[in-house]
């Protein structure tokens, strides 16, 4: 009877507990992974001052600005308690002084109120600061930063696409000795941290002399030992008697792994196209140590021109990221359909 009710609903009483606790999870779930991007894309709306305010929250809220009659800019508007217990709204003139603060009665500007800075409270409303978003784009060359990360992860993702595919093809379909000793050998390098790999790497950039060049950003990452990995065991699948009738039908190696190979692979494809897109895209390190001239700059390079030694521009930082997650969204909603797929069948034999 328990076991009944924790499985499906009876009748008229209700969702199970299990549905209860199952939903429940997805919806934790959900916030744990959303709830950050969701703050970002807030937070990209919210002025410098905005971010600093502690605590913050969660909309983007400014203070109310008002103009007042005989003053060129705007004064803060703040909600000040008065001796006598009534509650007005006033403007703020120049800075507080010690514990007093200078305030101005918008109906009648030419009387300063003298109050104290506790008797005040600031009244904000949601302001979205659209000039995060435009003003960027005036002070440094997005569209070519834009540009180059795009050159970079195309290129480099068809690049990895056509290296990964030959060698899992040959991996899986062809037996020679010492097949298996050289796939384990792919597999070991992913034990190899990254950063022993970075002096040997831009050592063999410069002879190359591909230092300030995009070549040198796709070159060195073309072939990536996961990507072999996840497409050899997709290719285990497809059936050797597919290929041992094309051959004697006189179809040509590269005839069978470009007419039938790649296309039955195309989920395991999809999978590590994304995978490359967001590798590429994201990548900061290896253009950071590439790359020394504005010019050849990637967006993530490009972003970190608005680090200063002293300041650091967090509202224009943060609103240029939510333009570099769009091409990633893009693309991982045209190829998601493939991911479950690819994962999924990925070492089934």
């Amino acid at each position: 009877m328990i076991a009944r009710y924790l499985t499906r609903t009876q009748g008229n009483q209700g969702p199970a507990l299990a549905d209860v606790l199952t939903y429940a999870y997805l919806a934790f779930g959900t916030l744990i992974m959303f709830g950050p991007i969701v703050w970002l894309l807030f937070s990209s709306f919210k002025t410098e001052s905005a971010l600093d305010r502690f605590p913050n929250r969660l909309l983007p809220y400014s203070q109310v600005m008002v103009q007042v009659e005989g003053r060129d800019e705007p004064l803060p508007l703040y909600e000040v308690i008065m001796e006598d217990g009534t509650v007005k709204q006033l403007v703020q003139f120049g800075r507080p002084m010690g514990n007093q603060a200078r305030m101005i009665d918008p109906s009648n500007p030419e009387a300063f109120i003298d109050v104290d800075i506790d008797r005040r409270r600031p009244i904000n409303e949601v302001s979205f600061a659209w000039r995060n978003y435009t003003e960027p784009l005036t002070q440094f060359n997005f569209l070519r930063y834009f540009s180059n990360s795009l050159f970079v992860t195309i290129v480099a993702t068809f690049i990895t696409l056509t290296i990964n595919s030959m060698a899992a093809f040959a991996l899986s379909k062809y037996r020679f000795p010492g097949r298996d000793v050289i796939f384990i050998i792919i597999i070991a390098t992913l034990m190899i941290p990254i950063s022993v790999i970075l002096v040997p790497a831009f050592l063999v950039i410069t002879e190359l002399n591909m230092n300030n060049s995009l070549w040198g950003v796709i070159i060195p990452g073309a072939a990536t030992p996961t990507g072999v990995f996840l497409l050899r065991q997709y290719m285990l699948t497809i059936p050797d008697e597919l290929i041992d009738s094309a051959r004697i039908d006189g179809a040509t190696e590269w005839r069978i792994y470009w007419q039938i190979i790649l296309p039955l692979a195309r989920p395991a494809l999809a999978v590590l196209a994304i995978f490359s897109v967001m590798w590429r895209w994201n990548d900061f390190l290896w253009p950071l140590i590439v790359l020394s001239e504005n010019e050849v700059f990637t967006l993530q390079i490009g972003l970190n021109s608005f680090r200063g030694q002293h300041d650091t521009q967090w509202h224009y930082i943060l609103a240029m990221t939510v333009l570099t997650l769009l091409p990633i969204t893009v693309v991982f909603a045209f190829l998601q359909r493939f991911i479950t797929t690819g994962i999924a069948t990925t070492g089934m034999k």
